[in-house]
């Protein structure tokens, strides 16, 4: 599944045992965004190798949980407001384990032989 609108990071370290109902209430009360607009808000824990994705879709929510088993994710600094907005693209660059503020990620090879 693809983001279908704004993707935001919440920045700082979330307690990944948060559910939905956790989740959104930092959405809503913390950030002060509505929860149940179609935006994704992705949240990361204090080692950054536990990412939590939270969307609303339609009827319900979708939380999506990735966890590495070696390595990092290349979280940002915190910001003032708690949030940074970032581009899908980033957000693949995040997921694939590069810093959201490079410009260009190494570029796939196809059809290699031997």
């Amino acid at each position: 599944m693809t983001p279908s609108a704004q993707v935001y990071l919440v920045t700082g370290v979330t307690d990944m045992r948060k559910s939905i109902d956790g989740l959104s209430l930092i959405v809503a009360q913390h950030l002060e965004m509505d929860p149940f607009s179609e935006s994704w808000f992705i949240f990361c824990n204090r080692h950054r190798d536990k990412l939590k994705i939270l969307f609303w879709d339609t009827n319900g929510f979708w939380l999506y949980y990735r966890r590495l088993e070696k390595g990092t994710f290349k979280w940002p600094t915190p910001t003032h407001d708690g949030a940074l907005h970032i581009s899908k693209a980033q957000l693949n660059w995040l997921l694939s384990g590069l810093s959201i503020e490079h410009h260009r990620a190494h570029r796939p090879l196809n059809n290699l032989t031997v």
